[in-house]
């Protein structure tokens, strides 16, 4: 990979300046310049490592969401590498304006990452994936493979949809205070904190409204100073980090903002691009998940685990994921007092879903 011209291994223009040494093994984290699009010519950055004896037949492909990065996957594959008995490959990149990818020029959505990951996957010429999803990782994953839908044997779902977001039961514009549901923050929270809050987000745990309120208060003031306590201190400076770009923060607060209206579609200008409408991306997922994916077409191999202390964890939404991927019923998992970042929290688990729906045992 070092005499390819699209390949790199120095860094862009991210805002991140201390890499955690477990971010990816040594030799094993490049950067692909975009050809096309509307990113063309950005750095983005992937892990791409084997692990095992002989050569990988299966490929792990993670997908991230917001406002996290390929690092909140990092227990979870620490997880898959010690059990698993058949050798794989892992592939998990960094969207733009996350991670150690380049930094964002406009307000992107779910479309324009899947865009940006087409590319990436038609590159490397992934087979063979098993598809791990989180977030919006789950309408970006997604929607880059079901336009080549022959590349995937397998999905992994970890609190994520492509579907219309059920109005019964919460929601995110009530979750996870009814009175400033998640795609209300934007509209409350000072830019400046933004990076501050999302690290604040990841590992908050359930809790009555006044503690959630006064917890972020006492975590964004420390954050402030660099202060960081309890586990887990370089991966909550790191998430913090990957905001402190004007524009990373920009597009991070457009996803959140846009969660009140999940699956739905919706319009909206965006500065140097004009009026955006994300309802034909979400259609053609919706559309075409079943057909292509379900018993009647490749029929692939699907698991779900899911924190339930989130409007992607109640029943609403996994009927949906079953409806459309019957093979999906009877390899739900769902963990009661478990928040929206289960990466975190249930890294074992998830691990071993990923190990025995690719049948690496």
């Amino acid at each position: 990979m070092a005499n390819d011209k699209r390949i790199e291994t120095i860094p862009g223009n991210s805002p991140v300046r201390d890499i955690p040494a477990d971010y990816y093994p040594t030799g094993c984290g490049f950067w692909f310049k975009i050809p096309e699009g509307k990113d063309a010519g950005k750095k983005l950055f992937y892990r791409d490592s084997s692990h095992g004896e002989g050569k990988p037949e299966n490929t792990i492909v993670f997908v991230h969401g917001n406002p996290e990065s390929s690092y909140i996957y990092r227990k979870v594959i620490k997880e898959i590498i010690t059990a698993a008995k058949k050798p794989f490959r892992i592939i998990a990149m960094d969207h733009v304006g996350f991670g150690l990818s380049d930094q964002s020029t406009y307000h992107l959505e779910c479309m324009n990452h899947a865009e940006n990951l087409l590319q990436l996957v038609r590159y490397l010429d992934l087979k063979n994936v098993t598809m791990v999803v989180h977030d919006w990782g789950g309408p970006i994953g997604v929607g880059a493979f079901l336009k080549e839908p022959e590349r995937v044997s397998n999905l992994v779902l970890t609190n994520t949809t492509i579907f219309p977001m059920p109005e019964t039961g919460i929601t995110y514009n009530t979750y996870p205070v009814k009175w400033i549901g998640w795609s209300k923050v934007p509209l409350l929270m000072p830019r400046i904190f933004w990076g501050h809050y999302s690290s604040y987000a990841i590992y908050r745990t359930p809790a009555n409204p006044f503690m959630i309120i006064s917890q972020m208060i006492i975590y964004i003031a420390m954050a402030v100073f660099g202060i960081f306590t309890g586990e887990e201190k370089v991966a909550k400076k790191f998430f913090r980090d990957q905001f402190n770009s004007k524009s990373n923060r920009l597009s991070s607060r457009r996803f959140v903002r846009q969660s009140g209206r999940w699956g739905k579609g919706n319009t909206f200008p965006e500065p140097s691009l004009g009026q955006q409408d994300t309802t034909p991306f979400y259609r053609f997922m919706q559309d075409n998940i079943k057909k292509l994916w379900g018993p009647v077409g490749r029929n692939i191999g699907v698991r779900a685990v899911l924190g339930r202390w989130d409007p992607l964890g109640k029943d609403e939404v996994i009927k949906q994921w079953t409806d459309n991927l019957p093979q999906l019923q009877g390899h739900v998992q769902v963990f009661e007092n478990v928040g929206h970042f289960i990466e975190e929290a249930k890294p074992r688990e998830i691990a071993e879903a990923i190990i025995d729906v690719a049948k690496l045992k």
